[in-house]
């Protein structure tokens, strides 16, 4: 008999092993799971060449679109940043009929408190930087024209389908199926639900932004409780393929792009294993949205093998998936939150964080506890590499930046290695995690980043100086 997860489910499988021996489903049944499954699959799971670059057919679909309305996207954007705040000011000012609703729809448009400063900064600043009005430290290239230029149409792109397909992906039952048969290692590795593997491959081929999306709905579903979604978000939204091979060539790395990538992966690993043991993640309770309840059942009963009974579960789930209608309604307010409700606190965030590394010396004075640590590590240049360890807090394009003109090879790849395993970036995730439910506030986000540079800093330099150079 399969060992079970608690007394409690145990109890309950053996009152229900009867119930579940046979299931008796139809052909139709398992193809409502199978097509829709292939579909999210395909779309998020698989990866394609392209101009010789790894990326998901939802990042082909995404960049057609942005190829094609790049000229008109940061005045797009503007223009919904604009709306956002008007709205959520004359619904806090003038309290009207619409807004004292209670609705999905209206609760994107009344953010109340720091939400609404920041939704109202968020649009001043798409302004400012669209005619290149006011203060420059806001406008410039480096700090609002990174965020509205480059990052924003890609979010507008990117979600915009994530939106559209992600339910193939997690409505249908193959979370159910993939959790079930690795259920036992992800449990004893790092004490996570096996569906959380589908949220790392997700991030892993497409982008670390479509982890976090994953995440925070399957917690709102009352498939994760807040200590494993807080794990998941903050340990396994790594990022993609892609974005390692573009750091990589942007760093004059392209020609060890493997052993790269490899030292990514191991010490994102290492991380992921001991960070959720540490505080603040292992002061996380084991407790379920309380709007949802507790969904997961992970313990398989009497009679069923993983793979019969991870089947068994993804039939069950795709039979209570939501129909066309429901499922249209789901994926219009979902674009319709990130693109009014997200958008605006990544352009107020993210430009103020960029401003603070480009017009500040704030994150080089921070930095200097790590000069000592990386000389010790025997890293050279040491001085200027420090501060690359923490500006990747305000956008994980920073350190990058800021080492590619290091001369030490060695030191390039330390860099370029370290931030692609932080992983907690407040110009894209962190403001993704800050908005959603998930319990997670600014000083925990920056603790977990500090976790991770100082678990795989020493990693990445010994895999450096041993197997690498």
């Amino acid at each position: 008999m399969n060992q079970h997860l608690d007394q409690q489910e145990a109890a309950g499988v053996l009152l229900s092993d009867r119930d579940y021996a046979h299931s008796g489903h139809g052909l139709g049944a398992y193809l409502k799971f199978i097509i829709p499954s292939l579909i999210g699959v395909l779309f998020f799971l698989t990866p394609i060449l392209v101009d010789d670059k790894v990326t998901i057919g939802m990042g082909v679909l995404a960049d057609m679109l942005k190829n094609a309305t790049q000229d008109y996207l940061p005045a797009f954007a503007t223009a919904l940043l604009v709306i956002s705040a008007l709205a959520a000011l004359v619904a806090a000012l003038f309290k009207p009929a619409w807004a004292q609703k209670d609705s999905t729809l209206v609760e994107v448009f009344t953010p109340k408190g720091i939400w609404l400063a920041l939704r109202v900064l968020g649009a001043a600043f798409a302004a400012m930087t669209l005619f290149e009005v006011g203060p420059e430290w806001i406008w410039s290239r480096n700090t609002g024209g990174v965020m509205l230029m480059d990052l924003t149409p890609v979010l507008i792109t990117f979600f915009f389908f994530a939106a559209i397909l992600l339910p193939f992906l997690v409505d249908f039952g193959f979370m159910e199926f993939i959790g079930t048969l690795v259920r036992n290692i992800f449990r004893k590795v790092f004490k996570l639900p096996g569906r959380s593997s589908i949220d790392a491959i997700a991030s892993w081929l497409g982008s670390g932004t479509v982890g976090v999306l994953i995440t925070t709905q399957q917690y709102e579903q009352g498939f994760y409780s807040k200590r494993e979604a807080a794990v998941i978000a903050t340990n396994f939204s790594i990022a993609s393929i892609a974005f390692s091979l573009l750091i990589s060539t942007f760093m004059g790395l392209d020609h060890l792009f493997v052993p790269f990538y490899l030292t990514v992966v191991v010490t994102g690993l290492v991380a992921a294993v001991i960070t959720p043991r540490l505080p603040p993640l292992s002061w996380k309770k084991d407790d379920y949205n309380p709007t949802a309840g507790k969904q997961i059942k992970e313990y398989v009963p009497r009679g069923h093998s993983l793979f019969s009974w991870g089947l068994e579960q993804a039939v069950r789930r795709a039979q209570t998936a939501p129909g066309a209608g429901a499922l249209g309604k789901s994926c219009l307010m979902n674009v319709t939150d990130i693109w009014f409700g997200l958008l605006p606190l990544v352009m107020a965030i993210g430009t103020v964080s960029l401003a603070l590394a480009e017009y500040t010396p704030i994150f080089t004075w921070l930095s200097y506890p790590f000069i000592p640590l990386l000389e010790l590590l025997r890293i050279p240049e040491a001085a200027a590499a420090a501060p690359t360890m923490l500006v990747g807090f305000a956008d994980m394009f920073l350190p990058a930046v800021l080492g590619k003109g290091i001369d030490s090879e060695l030191t390039r790849f330390v860099i370029a290695s370290v931030s692609l395993t932080q992983l907690i970036y407040m110009s894209e995730v962190g403001v993704l995690l800050l908005k959603s439910k998930i319990p997670l506030n600014l000083l925990e986000l920056f603790a977990i980043f500090i976790l991770r540079t100082l678990i795989t800093l020493p990693l990445i330099a010994l895999i450096a100086h041993t197997l690498v150079f």
